[in-house]
């Protein structure tokens, strides 16, 4: 069980120097890491702390898409089975934005269970961040246009934990509430 701890600090160091220079888009422009700790929180939760490399996986899961780490580095460092479930939810950027929202919805029910839980949680933590501190320059639609497609993702991503599903229709019932009532 030691081992498994030091690998999870281990990733969180790695993900706190990848992402050292990075901030959420909202408002309060929070350190990033704080978006990876509360997705490997959610998946720590969803699996009643059982699954280490699917912790460590979403504290790394942003490290190719932003960041541009190879997945070899991540597999070198954290082994493959994290590399691999940090590939499968990384979206290419070289396809244009609504094409890459498009193949998320359509590959979200082809996804293996770990990485629907680690998209899910991912899922959570961007609409509870919305509901708490909007990126400034989002209209009221823009951000309701956000919470629809994030439903339609959802969708394709059940069965895997239904306490994480409850915490996804939450952090999405708060975001649609923050349009009209911000805190």
């Amino acid at each position: 069980m030691a081992k498994e701890w030091i690998a999870v600090l281990r990733a969180a160091d790695a993900a706190a120097r990848w992402h050292v220079h990075q901030r959420r888009k909202g408002a309060a422009e929070e350190p990033y890491m704080n978006h990876l700790l509360e997705v490997a929180m959610l998946v720590a939760k969803a699996t009643d702390g059982k699954d280490p490399e699917l912790v460590i996986a979403a504290l790394l899961h942003d490290a190719i898409e932003d960041q541009e780490v190879p997945k070899s580095v991540i597999a070198e460092g954290f082994g493959e089975d994290v590399a691999g479930l940090v590939a499968e939810v990384t979206d290419d950027k070289t396809i244009d934005k609504q094409e890459r929202k498009r193949l998320q919805v359509e590959h979200a029910p082809k996804k293996s269970q770990r990485a629907k839980i680690l998209k899910l949680a991912d899922k959570t933590s961007n609409l509870r961040a919305i509901a708490a501190s909007p990126p400034p320059d989002w209209s009221v639609k823009r951000r309701l246009e956000y919470v629809e497609w994030a439903r339609q993702v959802s969708e394709g991503l059940t069965g895997v934990s239904q306490w994480l599903e409850g915490e996804f229709e939450q952090a999405a019932k708060e975001a649609e509430r923050s349009t009209v009532f911000h805190r």
